[in-house]
C-alpha cells in the first residue's frame, strides 16, 4: 500500500492526515499552540512551535493509521499564507514569525507602493497591491524597526517552508504560497527582479520556487527519526493554505469556485488565464494546478466573528453545550434561526480585525448597527451570521465582474457544517451550494499533491476528478432571497459611511 502525508501548519496549530492511493482518509491528528500579540494589533508566532507540532501529529497519525512507516511514499505541506520566518546564517530563528493577520506594516506598504512608482505600476509587476498581510512589508518592516535583526538575516521562509527546511535542509518554496509575499511574478511564476531591485532586497534571501506537485527535497536522516520515517521520502511543494483547500475542495476547473467560512473567509475561483482585478479588490495568485491561476477575495473575520461571539458573548451557551456534550455552535445557530431574515434591520460589521477584500483597510473595525429595544440575542447572533456573509457576497460579486464563471459553489469550513448556515449562503449569494466528500482541507490537498507529485496520478487535476464528488446541494429560498437583495446594498453603505470615523478611532488605540 502506498500512503502519502498532508501537513497543515495553521495558525490555530497543525494538522497531518494520511490518505490510500485512492485518496481515502485513514487517519488525522492535530496539535494546537499559542499565538502572541505583543501590541495591538500584532500577530506572531514562534516557529519552533510548528516544528514540535508536525513531529507529534505525524507520529500520532501513523499511530491512528496503524501504518507501516515504510508504506510513505510522499509527504505534502500547507500552511498559513504571508507569515516570515527569518533565519540567521545558521538556520536559526532570529525572532518570533510575523503572521498573516498582523497589521503592524501599513508605513511599509505605502514605502511598496511609492517605490513601485505607484498602486498601479506595483499591480502591473506582481499582480496584487501591497497590503499589510503581505510578506514583503513584513520584511521591509523587519528593516527599518529591527535593522540588527535585519542584518542578521540570511533567509525568509514561509510558515510551511520553515517546515520543509526543517523537513529537508533544504530552502524552498511553491508558486502558489509565494505568491502571497508580494515579490512574485505572477504572470511568469518567478521572484520579481524589478520590484526586489526597487525595494533594495537581495534575491538570495529567498528561497527557490517550485510548482506545487513537484518535488523540492527529501526526508532527511535527523528529521526522519524524528518523525518515526524512512529517510528520502518525497516532499513535494505543496501550497498556501487557500491554494491547497481549493484542491482538497476540487477548485482545479474553471466554473467551479469555493467559499471557505473558517476564521477568514475565502472565496476562491480557478483560472485558466492570468486575470487581474485592475483595483485591487482581490488577488490573483498562482494556483497549486501548474501552470494556472487564481482569484481570491479573503474576508478577515468571517467565521472568525462567529468565535468571537461565542467566546466574549456565548458563555452560557458554553456551558450549556458542556452539560449535554454538544458543540456550543449549535446552541448559538438554533438561536439565531428563530430570529428572522434580515434581523429585523440589524447589520454586523465584520471587521474585527480589519478588512482586506474589498477595502483593503486595516483600520475598520466591527460594528452592530440599528440596534433597537426589539432585538435579542437571537437577532445579535444572526446578524453576526449575515455579517459575515454579506462580506463573503462582497468577494464573490467582484469575481463575477471579472467575467470569471461561477457555475457552482462549494462550501468548506465551519460555515459548511451545519443545513442552517448553509442555507444562508445560498440566500444571500443568489446560488445554489454544495458539499463534498472530503472535509479536510488543506491536508487533504496536499497529501493529493504528494500522491500526483510522486506518480500515483499524472495531475492534480486526475486526482481531484478520481477522490471528490459532490454529495448535497441546497437551493436558493426565493423570499428571503429577495430580502437578502433589499438588505445587502446597506450593508456595503454602512462601511462607506463609517470608513473615516473607523481611521480616527485608530489613532486614539
Amino acid at each position: 500500500m502506498s500512503i502519502y502525508l498532508g501537513i497543515d501548519i495553521g495558525t490555530s496549530g497543525t494538522k497531518t492526515l494520511a490518505i490510500n492511493e485512492r485518496g481515502a482518509i485513514l487517519a488525522s491528528a492535530s496539535a494546537e499552540y499559542p499565538l502572541a500579540s505583543p501590541h495591538p494589533g500584532w500577530s506572531e508566532q514562534e516557529p519552533a512551535d510548528w516544528w514540535q507540532a508536525t513531529i507529534a501529529t505525524v507520529k500520532k497519525c501513523l499511530a491512528a493509521g496503524k501504518i507501516k512507516p515504510q508504506d510513505v511514499k510522499g509527504i505534502g505541506l500547507s500552511g498559513q499564507m504571508h507569515g516570515s520566518v527569518f533565519l540567521d546564517k545558521k538556520g536559526e530563528v532570529i525572532r518570533p514569525a510575523l503572521l498573516w493577520n498582523d497589521q503592524r506594516t501599513a508605513a511599509e506598504c505605502a514605502e511598496i507602493e511609492k517605490c513601485a512608482g505607484g498602486r498601479k505600476k506595483l499591480i502591473a509587476m506582481v499582480a496584487n497591491p501591497a497590503l499589510t498581510g503581505f510578506t514583503a512589508p513584513k520584511i521591509l518592516w523587519l528593516r527599518n524597526r529591527e535593522p540588527k535583526n535585519f542584518a542578521k538575516t540570511v533567509q525568509i521562509l514561509l510558515p510551511k517552508d520553515y517546515i520543509r527546511y526543517r523537513l529537508t535542509g533544504e530552502f524552498a518554496t511553491e508558486v502558489s504560497d509565494a505568491s502571497g509575499t508580494l515579490l512574485l511574478d505572477v504572470k511568469n511564476r518567478r521572484w520579481s527582479k524589478p520590484l526586489l531591485s526597487k525595494l533594495e532586497l537581495d534575491a538570495g534571501l529567498l528561497p527557490s520556487v517550485y510548482e506545487s506537485e513537484d518535488v523540492s527535497g527529501t526526508l532527511s536522516a535527523i528529521a526522519a527519526a524524528q518523525l518515526g520515517l524512512p529517510a528520502g521520502v518525497p516532499v513535494v511543494g505543496g501550497g498556501g493554505d487557500q491554494a491547497a483547500g481549493a484542491v482538497g475542495n476540487g477548485i482545479v476547473k474553471a466554473g467551479v469556485i469555493s467559499a471557505t467560512m473558517g476564521t477568514s473567509g475565502v472565496v476562491f475561483a480557478h483560472s485558466d488565464e492570468m486575470q487581474v482585478d485592475p483595483l485591487g479588490r482581490v488577488h490573483t495568485f498562482c494556483h497549486a494546478v501548474r501552470g494556472r491561476w487564481h482569484v481570491m477575495g479573503v474576508v478577515l473575520s468571517a467565521g472568525g466573528s462567529l468565535q468571537w461571539y461565542r467566546n466574549q458573548l456565548g458563555q452560557a451557551e458554553v456551558e450549556l453545550a458542556r452539560q449535554n456534550g454538544i458543540d456550543p455552535y449549535e446552541l448559538l445557530t438554533q438561536q439565531a434561526a428563530s430570529a428572522p431574515v434580515g434581523s429585523e434591520g440589524l447589520y454586523f460589521l465584520p471587521y474585527l480585525t480589519g478588512e482586506r477584500t474589498p477595502h483593503a483597510d486595516p483600520y475598520a473595525r466591527g460594528a452592530w448597527i440599528g440596534l433597537s429595544l426589539r432585538h435579542g440575542r437571537p437577532h445579535l447572533i444572526r446578524s453576526v451570521m449575515e455579517g459575515a456573509t454579506y462580506a463573503m457576497k462582497d468577494c464573490l460579486e467582484i469575481i463575477k465582474g471579472m467575467e470569471i464563471p461561477v457555475r457552482e459553489i462549494r462550501l468548506s469550513g465551519g460555515g459548511a457544517r451545519g443545513p442552517f448556515w448553509r442555507q444562508l449562503q445560498a440566500d444571500i449569494y443568489g446560488q445554489k451550494v454544495c458539499v463534498i466528500n472530503a472535509e479536510e482541507g488543506p491536508a487533504y490537498g496536499v497529501a493529493l499533491l504528494a500522491a500526483a507529485g510522486t506518480g500515483a496520478y499524472k495531475d492534480v487535476v486526475e486526482a481531484c476528478t478520481a477522490t471528490i464528488r459532490v454529495v448535497q446541494t441546497t437551493n436558493v429560498q426565493s423570499k428571503p432571497r429577495q430580502q437578502y437583495q433589499k438588505a445587502y446594498p446597506m450593508y456595503g453603505k454602512l462601511y462607506r459611511s463609517l470608513k473615516d470615523d473607523f481611521a480616527e478611532i485608530a489613532k486614539q488605540v
